[in-house]
């Protein structure tokens, strides 16, 4: 397993590589994607993906937390996490990539 990051920058030279765009645009396209993405999680909306996956906001409530080190209780203010869920066919695809290629596959 290999341990890689994938960046905008990357994903903008892989836009400009399959679509054929210039640099300054696949850059800006990827941005402009993300910023959708982002206001409308802000506004608590959901993303689908096909084939990818699903992110949503979700909110969490005040609880009592404990120091680990201390085991002294504090307090955990309310928030809102975001929340990833991949699709079947993205899982599927992990998946078949911790086998190899099947009979019939190269």
């Amino acid at each position: 397993m290999t341990d890689t990051t994938v960046t905008r920058a990357q994903l903008a030279e892989a836009v400009y590589q399959e679509v054929g765009l210039s640099r300054n645009d696949s850059a800006q396209l990827v941005d402009e994607i993300l910023e959708e993405v982002s206001q409308a999680l802000i506004k608590g909306g959901s993303v689908k993906l096909s084939s990818f996956g699903s992110f949503q906001v979700r909110s969490k409530g005040e609880r009592i937390g404990r120091n680990p080190k201390t085991g002294e209780e504090v307090p955990i203010k309310p928030r809102r996490v975001l929340i990833f869920r991949a699709s079947h066919v993205l899982k599927d695809k992990i998946n078949r990539s911790l086998l190899g290629p099947t009979k019939g596959e190269a």
